[in-house]
């Protein structure tokens, strides 16, 4: 089965990526996936739980509230009986039923759970911590966090479809339409994926879109990774309006270019391993590593994108083990049917290094046997076949590669957990790289795409941009189906924006 609900064309690869357990084990705990109807607080990182499916897990001993994503995380030891309740999860008192007027639907689900009203005065009690109760955020941001289901604006701001402007189709996959939109407001350019939720029908797929969201949601601060500016629904589909990069992709340029020089290379290398180490270091595994989904800015500067593939809370040495991943780019250790951690991000990086220095990825098979050209045959090749290093690479080129596609993640370069990130940042290749300068974005990149038109639409496959524009009409029989409850919460501003170009 796989994960079917993404329907990219590689979803043939992804079979065996079905999780059947039903209880996950951690710190002791036996937590079960559960969805809330009442936005309860995690007990590890005290935000609140709420949004797509079951996004919550619950230990069925202790009763302990957890965000999935957190479950693997807590330091905390399952007591059976905890003495007392987490404090951000005590309910309130028995009194609430007349203040509130509307008990929690199920008692179940909702034992343990503050049932929180949309009176804010009850926000700053000291026990509930809420989205903006550090000092350190916007002010303003107060006026956004309201009401039950997730994020929205004050009265009346809320944004829609409406305030958006449809440019251009700019790219498709099975799942998702992506257009160039315009709000209208700030005459800003974005991007918009936009997901029917018809295609959103089991736990893994709703897993993937609240994965992807929240991914987006943290990559806003980092200048390598495409970030989120808002999330909105109507009946039929899920909106998620991100950065526009207009600089097109790397396979784009790599099929005008052939292959690339080293400096080339190396520099593009660098900002991927930045964006790579920012999301380990927040537990996420990219998983998905490719030319198509590495963008060039107007300058020339990388930024990763699509988040559907990632993998979160994941700690220095934990490791998972769903079999996913572009085929030609797959990591050894998820062939092996091997739990595996951060290393196949760094062995990924390793193969797009090789398409960019070499014009050609490591595992070509240049054959008229079509039983060669198979998957399985594909899969061998990159688990037996010793890498082989074009002659006219430099040697600091052929160590860097020999290091990153080392079959054995124990010994790649990038993966020791203590030290895996120095490694790379001192390694020959990467010498003449000034790390800081680099991040702060101040190293001039070495290419700079040709941007003629307001939007540089002709740096995007034209088999996309000439297509229509429009949505489809909703289908009311398709609608009647969806059960839209699965994606309460799912509204989001990003709260930077609130204090810059929004300013609401």
């Amino acid at each position: 089965g796989g994960e079917k609900g993404r329907r990219r064309p590689e979803s043939i690869y992804r079979r065996g990526a079905r999780r059947w357990r039903k209880l996950y084990r951690a710190s002791g705990h036996l937590f079960q996936a559960k969805r809330f109807n009442r936005r309860a607080c995690c007990g590890h990182c005290r935000e609140r739980i709420w949004g797509l499916g079951g996004q919550g897990y619950k230990c069925i001993n202790c009763k302990l509230l957890v965000h999935k994503r957190c479950h693997r995380l807590l330091p905390q030891t399952c007591q059976k009986l905890m003495d007392r309740a987490m404090p951000s999860q005590e309910p309130p008192s028995d009194a609430r039923s007349e203040e509130e007027g509307v008990p929690p639907d199920d008692p179940e689900d909702a034992d343990g759970i503050p049932f929180l009203p949309h009176n804010r005065a009850m926000d700053k009690t000291d026990d509930i911590e809420t989205e903006d109760s550090d000092p350190n955020r916007l002010q303003d941001i107060s006026a956004v966090v309201d009401g039950i289901d997730g994020i929205k604006l004050s009265q009346g701001v809320a944004l829609g479809l409406g305030d958006f402007e449809l440019i251009r189709v700019i790219g498709r996959g099975s799942y998702a339409k992506v257009l160039l939109v315009r709000l209208k407001k700030t005459e800003q350019a974005y991007a918009m994926k936009v997901v029917k939720k018809e295609l959103v029908h089991d736990d893994e797929d709703i897993d993937w879109v609240q994965t992807e969201k929240h991914v987006f949601e943290q990559a806003s601060t980092n200048p390598f990774l495409v970030g989120l500016h808002s999330c909105f629904q109507t009946e039929s589909r899920l909106f998620l309006v991100i950065e526009y990069v207009n600089g097109g992709d790397l396979m784009f340029h790599m099929q005008r270019q052939r292959k690339l020089p080293e400096d080339h290379a190396r520099f593009y290398a660098a900002e991927i391993c930045i964006a790579l180490n920012f999301l380990h270091e927040k537990g996420i595994i990219y998983r998905d590593l490719k030319l198509d989904n590495v963008l060039l800015d107007h300058e020339g500067h990388v930024k990763l994108t699509d988040y559907g593939m990632c993998k979160e809370g994941i700690r220095p040495g934990d490791t998972t083990s769903t079999f996913c991943g572009t085929p030609n780019y797959i990591a050894p250790e998820i062939l092996r049917g091997e739990d595996y951690g951060f290393s196949v991000d760094w062995w990924a990086l390793g193969v797009l290094m090789f398409e960019m220095m070499a014009g050609r990825s490591p595992f070509d098979i240049i054959t008229d046997n079509p039983d060669m050209n198979t998957e399985e045959y594909l899969f061998q090749v990159i688990l037996e076949k010793p890498i082989r290093i074009p002659r006219s690479l430099s040697v600091k080129a052929a160590g860097v590669l020999k290091g990153f596609l080392n079959k054995d993640p124990k010994e790649r370069l990038g993966c020791q957990v203590q030290t895996g990130f120095t490694d790379i940042k001192s390694h020959t290749f990467f010498r003449s790289i000034g790390w800081d300068q680099l991040e702060k974005k101040e190293m001039t990149p070495p290419f700079k795409p040709q941007i003629s038109d307001e939007y540089g639409l002709e740096n995007f496959d034209t088999q996309f941009t000439n297509e229509p524009v429009q949505l489809t009409p909703d289908d009311q029989d398709v609608i009647k189906r969806i059960d839209q409850s699965e994606f309460e919460g799912f509204e989001y501003i990003n709260p930077l924006l609130l204090s810059t170009e929004e300013s609401v």
